[in-house]
């Protein structure tokens, strides 16, 4: 792998990781952060600042932007575009499908390669057997620069169009924080009856392990499978049974007197799979209402 130059631009915790991956797998780094006090660590590793989002452009053949969200991308680099021709921007913020794409225009209008990356882990497990990051967009960019890209995570490329990596990374993120917030939710459930944290995740965690091979015993391709082809079986629990579990559960937050915000948005998803006549059917029916939302 040749050590072609790397620009970061962004040096919250994920970009400062990068950079040190970077200048530890041997290549020239330049970083440049709207608050420069940011780079003095990854400076003292043998980074270099650069002075101006102009200077850092111009430093490297690949640049890699790590940032809260699109626009800022554009409040950045609006004011040198004439420099990003011939470049690839690999974009690894986080923002919506459609501003993704237009990003990508906007990059191609000004002569630049344009990637969407989505990063699947935290800041500490960047570079770790652990780390993968998925990509879209320009495959050629994706091709020359893969090995680089590496070092930061398995890289994972998902075609041509820019918006799918964004789509990948966001539904990864909305099982991630479903998940955590039916986590916290439980917690309150069992502590108003005075069960403590302390007690209660020693016997919840163990779940998280369990539920692959409860939704998927006959292993995770053959459920994707099934949920492509439309078909819900239900003979193990169907949406009904499953109903009224989501049904006790609301209508006992209620008692307790804690939140009912996110029971209630789980008891809607079986009501109105059961509406539309799935009560027999397995619990991935309700894929089906959230494809197609009731309109008021």
């Amino acid at each position: 792998m040749s050590r072609v130059p790397v620009t970061v631009i962004g040096l919250g915790p994920m970009g400062r990781a990068m950079s040190k991956i970077l200048l530890d797998a041997g290549h020239a780094v330049t970083v440049w952060n709207r608050t420069p006090s940011r780079a003095d660590e990854i400076v003292a590793t043998g980074a270099q600042l650069a002075v101006s989002p102009r200077a850092a452009v111009e430093a490297g053949e690949l640049i890699v932007l790590s940032l809260t969200h699109y626009q800022a991308m554009y409040d950045i680099l609006d004011g040198v575009t004439a420099s990003l021709s011939g470049r690839t921007l690999a974009n690894l913020s986080s923002d919506t499908p459609t501003a993704t794409r237009e990003a990508a225009l906007w990059a191609q209008k000004h002569g630049a390669s344009f990637l969407a990356g989505g990063v699947m882990v935290p800041a500490p497990m960047l570079g770790t057997d652990h780390s993968y990051v998925y990509y879209s967009g320009d495959e050629e960019a994706f091709v020359t620069h893969e090995a680089i890209l590496a070092r930061i995570g398995e890289p994972r490329f998902l075609g041509s169009d820019p918006g799918r990596a964004q789509l990948m990374y966001q539904a990864n993120l909305d099982l991630f924080l479903t998940t955590l917030a039916g986590f916290a939710h439980a917690t309150a459930l069992v502590g108003s009856a005075g069960i403590t944290a302390a007690e209660f995740l020693p016997e919840v965690l163990p779940l998280f392990h369990a539920i692959p091979a409860m939704i998927a015993p006959d292993g995770i391709r053959a459920l994707g499978a099934r949920i492509d082809a439309g078909d819900h079986p239900g003979e193990g629990s169907n949406v009904t049974m499953m109903g009224a579990t989501a049904d006790h559960i609301h209508e006992t937050s209620k008692t307790v007197g804690i939140g009912t915000a996110l029971p209630r948005a789980v008891q809607e998803l079986y009501h109105r799979a059961i509406a539309d006549g799935g009560g027999s059917d397995g619990w991935t029916r309700i894929i089906d209402g959230i494809r197609a939302p009731l309109r008021d």
